[in-house]
């Protein structure tokens, strides 16, 4: 028997291009299917027989437990005298089926099941106002788990989580590679940067239009219409985000089958998926690891030529590396984005170096070490080559590399590093330059010196600027910090302009 929450696949066969095998759902097709069944007065035992499949297959498909095959759905749509796309239309059939399925959607959802709540069994013997209230009741539970899951200690525990998957692996999903490799070769694309015109490629392979607007949503980079197939991207060009990433991200979340996140950590997960594969496509992993491997042997690695070779950031260039450093090159590594203040943003490691952490083991929030490279390229006039430094730690000697990018707001200094008997391989291996990092011990460089102390203790009084992320939850909504009333009424604008 198919389970609830995994039904069984539709054929690869061809489906009428209102839908697609992605965009289907089985609840609402099993609703669609009952509609027209009830409204050419025909009994579910008397379809099934003339389908040639059993009463209780039939219910299930109704039941939206199992996906049925397209041919059946076909001969279906032939006995009830209407067309296969009004079988597979997205929307519910009526009022009263949009509430059956919005309840019993909620009982599949792990918030349901978390509360150890029985099944209830939607049929017709349920009067509409029930099921308004039960409607009203689960919309009401999920909002209350939102609300209290998204915190951020949630926020933090999921970072902490997410790291540790990505420490176990390497950092380097084969899975996610893959998707990437197919996509490329759908489009006969393995080398060099990726186009505007290679992106265009992969959309229309996907079937979707990219459009640019004037009016995105502000909390939003992009919008997906998968109703009328169309990624929306904003006209206006952020010198944060390069607009064939976004593009690309909108697309690969389709890819991998992405929906609604269930909570924060479900969230950080599709993100952090959608950036991996995003990133494989622009930097095609097959030409990135040749290139390091020769420039490995060379002793010449460099992540600012990943990022010149492949028209991306210095960012997106060492995230990549990162992917690919200890699967192919054996090469142990960290990663830190750290804002000019001292604040760590993001950071990965698989080689031992000691971040700062809180007691449930997050890093966002902590401060730097002073004396690490992160922080002290800050100090540097230079910014069209790397600052390289070695720095001695309590956990061992580590070689970074480093570069400040100016953000919207802020400057950020990006930093990957590798211990000390690895540092051979890299370009900037023979610098001069040398510090010494006794953090997390606070007199390192978070407790100020006696002379100090003697001169200002006592006499200074400095206004804090709050960070008011601080003390509120996560940003609301069913996408985290998504306005979902702008985007409905976007997407609703969009499809009237478009008729």
């Amino acid at each position: 028997m198919a389970s609830l929450t995994e039904p069984e696949s539709f054929e690869n066969q061809d489906l009428p291009e209102a839908a697609s095998q992605a965009s289907i759902d089985p609840v609402i097709l099993g609703h669609r299917l009952r509609h027209f069944r009830t409204a050419a007065d025909m009994t579910l035992d008397a379809l099934a027989t003339q389908l040639g499949a059993t009463a209780s297959h039939l219910s299930m498909i109704e039941n939206g437990k199992r996906e049925p095959k397209i041919t059946l759905l076909t001969h279906a749509a032939q006995l009830l005298g209407v067309e296969l796309a009004d079988l597979l239309q997205p929307e519910a059939p009526s009022t009263r089926a949009a509430l059956e399925i919005s309840v019993e959607k909620a009982q599949r959802t792990p918030h349901w099941q978390a509360m150890g709540l029985p099944t209830i069994r939607v049929s017709s013997a349920i009067s509409t106002p029930v099921l308004e209230a039960l409607d009203g009741l689960t919309r009401e539970l999920r909002r209350q788990y939102a609300e209290q899951a998204a915190t951020p200690e949630e926020a933090r525990r999921a970072n902490v989580s997410m790291r540790k998957e990505q420490r176990e692996h390497n950092n380097y999903y084969a899975d996610l590679e893959k998707e990437a490799h197919e996509l490329l070769a759908a489009v006969g694309h393995d080398d060099g940067p990726l186009s505007y015109h290679a992106i265009a490629d992969i959309a229309d392979h996907l079937d979707f239009e990219l459009r640019f607007v004037s009016s995105l949503p502000h909390s939003t980079r992009s919008v997906t219409d998968l109703k009328n197939r169309v990624v929306f991207l904003a006209d206006a060009r952020s010198p944060d985000h390069d607009p064939r990433s976004v593009a690309l991200q909108a697309l690969v979340s389709y890819v991998l089958g992405h929906g609604e996140p269930v909570d924060y950590k479900d969230f950080l997960r599709q993100r952090v998926s959608t950036n991996y594969v995003t990133a494989a496509l622009m930097m095609p992993e097959k030409s990135l690891v040749k290139q390091l491997k020769q420039r490995k042997k060379d002793r010449d690695i460099a992540i600012e030529d990943i990022r010149d070779a492949y028209s991306v950031s210095y960012e997106s260039a060492a995230h990549r590396f990162t992917n690919v450093a200890t699967h192919h090159l054996d090469i142990e590594c960290h990663f830190q984005k750290v804002h000019e203040s001292g604040v760590l943003h993001k950071a990965y490691e698989n080689d031992g170096v000691n971040f700062p952490v809180d007691s449930i083991g997050a890093i966002e929030g902590q401060a730097a070490c002073r004396y690490w490279t992160c922080r002290e390229v800050f100090g540097t006039s230079d910014r069209f080559r790397p600052f390289n430094q070695y720095t001695d730690t309590v956990v061992g000697t580590y070689w970074c590399t480093a570069v400040v990018e100016p953000s919207q707001s802020a400057l950020f200094s990006l930093s990957v590093g590798i211990p000390f008997e690895q540092a051979r391989w890299f370009r900037g291996a023979d610098t001069a330059e040398r510090s010494q990092s006794n953090c997390p011990d606070p007199t390192c460089c978070r407790t100020p010196s006696a002379e100090l102390q003697a001169q200002w203790a006592g006499y200074a009084w400095p206004a804090a600027r709050t960070n008011a992320h601080m003390l509120a939850a996560m940003p609301p909504g069913s996408f985290p910090g998504v306005d979902d009333v702008a985007v409905y009424e976007f997407l609703a604008a969009q499809e009237h302009f478009s008729r």
